[in-house]
C-alpha cells in the first residue's frame, strides 16, 4: 500500500493514511501556491489575459511555423506532429513525467522529449526540475547560460510571470528548450524549494510558456501524484527490465484503485532501454505493460541517452529520435489543438494505438 510521506507543509497531513483519489484532489488546496498548478482552463474558458493576447512576447522570436529538421525525415508521424503543435490551443499544456521507481531516466527523457517539443511547438517550451533533491536532475541535460536555479524563481515571486525576468533564470538547450534546473546548494541563503514553492513558480510559468513539463520525483508521495493527476499529460517512466515493468504496471493499477482513472487513461508509458539488447521476458513483460497503459513507447538505447551531458535529440540514432518523436507525438494528440472538430477535444486524449 502507498503511504503518503509527511516531509512538508503540503504533503498530506496524516502520514500513516493511504493515498486515495479525494486525498489526492483535496490535500493542499486552499494555499495559494497550490491552486496555482489546477489543470489549464478547459476550451470553454477564457484563457488568462495574457495568453489572449494576438502578439505573444515569442512571437519577435519566432513569426512562422517552425519547420521539421532535416534529422527527422518526412514520415507521417513527424508530420502529424509538427500540424498538430502548430495549432495548439491558447493556454499553458502540463505534462507530468514521474515513475514507479529511481533511476528510470525521467532526466533524460524530459530533456529528449522537451527538445523534440521545443522544436515542434510554436511557442517556447519550459522544463522544470521537479525532483526537490540537491543533486541530479536537469541540470547534466542543459547547457547552462547562468548560474540560476529554480531557488531563484522561487524569490523572484509574482514577478515570474513577466517574460524578461523567468527568461534570466531558465538554461537554454540546443532545441530552444527552457529549463530551470534544480538547485543544489543547501545553505541558509538557497536550498531546494518545498512543494507549495514548487507548485507556485510553475503556477506562474503557465501564464509565460506554451507547454511546461515537469521532471518529477517517483511517484512515492502525494505532491507528485497530484501533479500527475493535474496534468494534461501524465508520462510515467520505466527502464527495460522486468522488475521496473511490473512496478509501472502496479502504480497503473494502485492509481485506478484509488479512483485516478482519467489519470490512467491519459497516460503514455516509455520503457527506456538500458542496453542495447533485450532480453525475451523483458519484451514479453512489455506485452502486458501494452495491455496496461494507454500508450505505450519503446526508447531503444542510444549512447547519447546515457551520457550525462547537454542532449540534443537531433544527434541521437534514427531509431532513438523516432521513439523520441512517437513520445512527443502522444503528448501532442492529447492536449486540445485547433484542428479537432467541436466536442471532440475529449477525444483527442485518447487518438492513437495502444502501443507503439
Amino acid at each position: 500500500m502507498l503511504i503518503a510521506s509527511n516531509r512538508g507543509p503540503d504533503c498530506l497531513a496524516d502520514p500513516g493514511m493511504p493515498i486515495t483519489a479525494s486525498r489526492v484532489r483535496e490535500a493542499g488546496q486552499p494555499e495559494r501556491a497550490s491552486r496555482a498548478l489546477l489543470p489549464a482552463p478547459s476550451v470553454t474558458e477564457e484563457p488568462p489575459v495574457f495568453l489572449q493576447s494576438e502578439s505573444p512576447w515569442w512571437r519577435a522570436q519566432r513569426s512562422e511555423a517552425p519547420e521539421i529538421p532535416r534529422e527527422f525525415g518526412s514520415g507521417s508521424r513527424v508530420e502529424s506532429l509538427w500540424l498538430r503543435a502548430a495549432g495548439l490551443q491558447p493556454g499553458c499544456r502540463l505534462v507530468s513525467v514521474s515513475s514507479a521507481d529511481g533511476g528510470v531516466g525521467r532526466s533524460t527523457l524530459t530533456a529528449a522529449v522537451g527538445g523534440v517539443l521545443a522544436l515542434a511547438v510554436p511557442g517556447p517550451v519550459v522544463a522544470v526540475d521537479a525532483n526537490l533533491r540537491a543533486w541530479g536532475g536537469l541540470e547534466h541535460r542543459v547547457p547552462r547560460r547562468s548560474a540560476a536555479t529554480v531557488w531563484d524563481a522561487v524569490c523572484a515571486g509574482d514577478a515570474l510571470t513577466r517574460p524578461p525576468v523567468v527568461e534570466r533564470f531558465t538554461q537554454l538547450g540546443p532545441t530552444g528548450l527552457r529549463v530551470l534546473v534544480g538547485e543544489s546548494v543547501m545553505t541558509s541563503q538557497r536550498r531546494p524549494p518545498s512543494w507549495p514553492e514548487l507548485f507556485g513558480v510553475v503556477g506562474h510559468l503557465r501564464s509565460v510558456y506554451t507547454l511546461a513539463l515537469l521532471d518529477l520525483s517517483p511517484a512515492a508521495v502525494a505532491p507528485v501524484w497530484r501533479a500527475l493527476a493535474w496534468a494534461t499529460v501524465p508520462v510515467l517512466v520505466s527502464r527495460a527490465t522486468v522488475d521496473s515493468l511490473q512496478h509501472t504496471m502496479r502504480l497503473l493499477a494502485h492509481m485506478k484503485a484509488v479512483g485516478l482513472h482519467e489519470t490512467v487513461d491519459r497516460a503514455v508509458v516509455v520503457v527506456m532501454a538500458a542496453a542495447p539488447s533485450v532480453a525475451r521476458e523483458v519484451r514479453a513483460v512489455q506485452q502486458l505493460a501494452g495491455q496496461a497503459a494507454a500508450h505505450l513507447v519503446r526508447v531503444p538505447y542510444d549512447p547519447a541517452l546515457a551520457r550525462p551531458q547537454a542532449l540534443d535529440p537531433r544527434s541521437v540514432s534514427k531509431a532513438a529520435r523516432s521513439a523520441l518523436v512517437e513520445v512527443a507525438a502522444a503528448i501532442v494528440d492529447r492536449c486540445p489543438a485547433e484542428l479537432d472538430p467541436p466536442d471532440a477535444a475529449d477525444e483527442a486524449a485518447t487518438d492513437g494505438g495502444r502501443e507503439s
